[in-house]
């Protein structure tokens, strides 16, 4: 997420963070640099030239130029100005009466029946009820697509076909909430290629047979500047409550992320991360701007976490650590609960420090090929070599080895790296453990392998 603007940012942050005093020649150099990464990552600019004109006025006017702590000032007043900019503070869902209901809207391609299905997941785990309406009547395949999702997922999903309109569909699947007595119903709005009368005459009719409590546009933030555009267009039309910024794991420069709220006054109030049906997360602009300045996301990491590993399972896996009696069969499923939380790099990203040296890591580790292989390779042994990998020998590798698809090396490579995460896990569970881990990886790279 963001890793060009990332690296460039925390480049010129970094040049400055240790410095005690600052000339002013050192702040207009510094945000020289900030400016030119923010337009670089596709940043509206207005919005880059306001950015860097109120940290100008903040660190001049808060005369911190002699200051001893001059550089670790600039880091915070640029840290806050990102918050600022991304939105100030999350907004929540405006959830006003016992049945609400929220349109999605967007054009065709932005993932937007795919989110439908994501936000009505996400509400689900949180304890609400929730139904799906399929309202785009103008293209089968989208009913279809709803309808494999909502299954997926576990959602009631309402739909009439393509022969009935729109608005009716909409209000008759609203009804039918309401009468299950669900918290939310979701409709799924048709899309066009481009902003047309057609598609707002639809949306317009819609909303006012429903009277929707939210309208969430879905935008692919992959397409920069021109989502903020279509962002305005859409709430100049209709009238929107709320964003949702999908594709925001691929290589989106940033620019719509950090420019459509300012421009448009609309709340981001969801981010998709992924193609999986739980790759959702709620907009958090405090998180996001640490993420952007290479600080991590430790919250986002532990609710991740938390929804993801059984707290008996992780007080039994935290004495193996402590008694050095971790396992393959332990390694394997840790491997799988850290896949249902999202890619390897996407993890990454959130542990503080560690944009520093991303660069040392392989990109297989990142996309986790190398943990699809270990995971075959750990498969193909028995429950007494996975329990005792001290067994494992040099018939017990080429057989592991034909079983997997892999080659004896690749099986002598795991068991190694096993090693080395077993004892890193020990370290982690002494004091001091997490200063000894980053330091262990900024010598080695990823010792995990996967």
């Amino acid at each position: 997420m963001f890793e060009t603007l990332t690296d460039k940012l925390t480049a010129v942050i970094n040049s400055v963070s240790n410095k005690g005093s600052l000339s002013e020649k050192d702040i207009d150099e510094t945000l020289k640099e900030v400016r030119r990464a923010l337009l670089e990552a596709d940043v509206n600019f207005k919005v880059a030239r306001a950015f860097v004109s109120s940290i100008k006025e903040q660190l001049i006017g808060q005369d911190i130029l002699s200051s001893i702590t001059a550089g670790q000032h600039v880091v915070k007043v640029t840290n806050d100005e990102l918050i600022k900019t991304l939105g100030g503070d999350s907004v929540e869902l405006n959830k006003t009466e016992k049945h609400n209901s929220i349109l999605m809207v967007g054009l065709n391609g932005s993932g937007k029946t795919t989110t439908s299905a994501k936000l009505a997941k996400h509400l689900s785990q949180s304890g609400q009820s929730v139904g799906l309406v399929a309202a785009d009547v103008h293209r089968p395949a989208a009913i279809q697509q709803l309808t494999v999702l909502a299954d997926e997922v576990g959602i009631n999903l309402y739909e009439a076909g393509t022969e009935v309109s729109a608005a009716k569909v909409s209000l008759d699947g609203y009804e039918l909430g309401k009468k299950r007595d669900f918290d939310w119903t979701i409709i799924d709005t048709a899309g066009r290629f481009q902003i047309d009368e057609e598609l707002m005459d639809e949306l317009a009719e819609i909303k006012n047979s429903v009277n929707p409590t939210e309208v969430l546009l879905v935008v692919d933030a992959m397409t920069g500047q021109e989502s903020v555009n279509v962002a305005q267009d859409f709430h100049d039309r209709i009238g929107l409550t709320g964003l949702v910024l999908t594709k925001m794991d691929g290589d989106a420069r940033g620019g719509a992320a950090l420019s459509i709220t300012s421009v448009t006054g609309i709340p981001v109030k969801y981010i998709g991360v992924g193609e999986r049906i739980d790759a959702l997360e709620k907009f958090h602009p405090d998180r996001l701007a640490s993420r952007i300045l290479g600080m991590g996301d430790v919250l986002t990491l532990a609710e991740k976490a938390q929804a993801t590993f059984d707290q008996d399972q992780m007080a039994d896996l935290e004495q193996k650590m402590k008694q050095a009696t971790f396992d393959l069969e332990d390694f394997l499923g840790q491997m799988q609960a850290v896949k249902k939380m999202g890619s390897i790099g996407q993890l990454l990203e959130m542990v503080p420090g560690f944009s520093m040296m991303k660069g040392k890591v392989d990109s297989d580790d990142l996309e986790g090929r190398h943990m699809v292989k270990a995971e075959s390779i750990i498969y193909s042994m028995t429950p007494e070599e996975r329990s005792k990998p001290e067994i494992i020998g040099g018939s017990r590798r080429k057989r592991i080895a034909k079983g997997s698809g892999t080659s004896a090396q690749d099986v002598n490579q795991l068991l190694n790296q096993f090693k080395q995460v077993r004892k890193m896990m020990k370290e982690m569970s002494s004091p001091g453990g997490q200063k000894k881990m980053m330091r262990m990886l900024s010598q080695k790279g990823n010792p995990f392998g996967f």
